[in-house]
């Protein structure tokens, strides 16, 4: 039977991990010690948790709503400067008709 971290296992619960990956992850990390490599389950796992740690840091300051803010401002900056070259490009026309 696998070695499990139970106080691994108790701490992963608490924080709102569910049953079947805290007991995997307790089980993954029982298995290691100072001569092995951590499992592949593992080192997934905490790439996962890192990643929706890094998400979740980027909702609670408000990133999308950023991202959201920027992204309008730069269509209108490029709504203004398109609407810019048509009126120069209009004006040059008319200047190079009456040259004619």
């Amino acid at each position: 039977m696998a070695k499990r971290d139970k106080d691994l296992f108790e701490k992963l619960r608490k924080s709102g991990v569910r049953k079947k990956v805290a007991g995997n992850l307790a089980d993954a990390v029982g298995k290691v010690d100072g001569r092995k490599k951590a499992p592949k389950t593992a080192k997934k796992a905490l790439e996962d948790f890192r990643a929706l740690v890094g998400d979740l840091e980027d909702r609670v300051q408000g990133g999308p709503e950023k991202r959201k803010a920027a992204a309008k401002k730069g269509a209108r900056t490029r709504k203004t400067k398109a609407n810019a070259r048509s009126k120069s490009a209009k004006k040059g026309a008319r200047t190079r008709a009456r040259a004619k």
